[in-house]
């Protein structure tokens, strides 16, 4: 390849998607190579050797790793289209605060209900997941996208959450569509854009691959 891009990759993962999503929003190719985490290649350990994990981004043999730093990496170096963060910094700083929350709040409440026992925890991460959607809803207003009216960084950090939705209102008592209609209507939109379609995973397959985790953790 001309541009020597290599992602290590995780079908799962919506951190790889992330930059399965950027990458395609700019129109670059690349290779994937997929992991397994149960046994990391030697590749991985010697791209991301403090972490050891996905997704890595290999340009011209030099790794960048963590999803959100390697989007950056993405938007400042193949600048020719699609700008993914706005130009202004203060709209940058805006951007990357609710990047933050997704990771922070969006997924950690996510992963907290997935990984719930009991009646009980899984209730209070399903209220909590509930007010967390419904502070983003409040950030997206009426826009069409979080940053205005192109899509763009925020909205490559939250998507790939989507295809775990299924598989939390299997687990949980809550509609999307029902409890937060702008951001449903959002949800849909991003579905609609072919970076987005092409770079995540059946929903159903995702939910197969999250119940298989909680029996073999003997949560189910």
């Amino acid at each position: 390849m001309a541009e020597e891009v290599v992602l290590l990759d995780l079908w799962v993962s919506p951190y790889a998607a992330r930059v399965k999503i950027a990458l395609a929003e700019k129109g670059i190719e690349y290779e994937s190579k997929e992991e397994d985490l149960s046994n990391k290649s030697s590749l991985l350990l010697e791209m991301n050797p403090v972490y050891k994990k996905v997704p890595v981004l290999i340009h011209k043999g030099k790794p960048i790793s963590e999803s959100r730093i390697i989007v950056q990496y993405i938007d400042e170096l193949w600048n020719h289209k699609s700008p993914l963060l706005p130009s202004d910094p203060y709209a940058r700083a805006h951007a990357r605060f609710w990047a933050d929350f997704v990771d922070q709040k969006i997924q950690g409440t996510m992963y907290r209900l997935f990984e719930a026992a009991s009646s009980e925890s899984r209730e209070a991460a399903e209220k909590e997941l509930i007010e967390d959607f419904k502070v983003m809803e409040g950030e997206l207003g009426k826009k069409p996208y979080f940053g205005g009216e192109t899509f763009g960084f925020v909205d490559i950090a939250f998507i790939p959450s989507y295809r775990y939705y299924y598989g939390h209102e299997t687990l949980g008592n809550f509609n999307l569509v029902e409890e937060l209609p702008k951001l449903a209507a959002w949800v849909k939109r991003c579905l609609q854009r072919e970076s987005v379609s092409k770079s995540l995973h059946d929903p159903n397959k995702v939910y197969e691959f999250i119940s298989e985790l909680r029996k073999k953790r003997g949560l189910e």
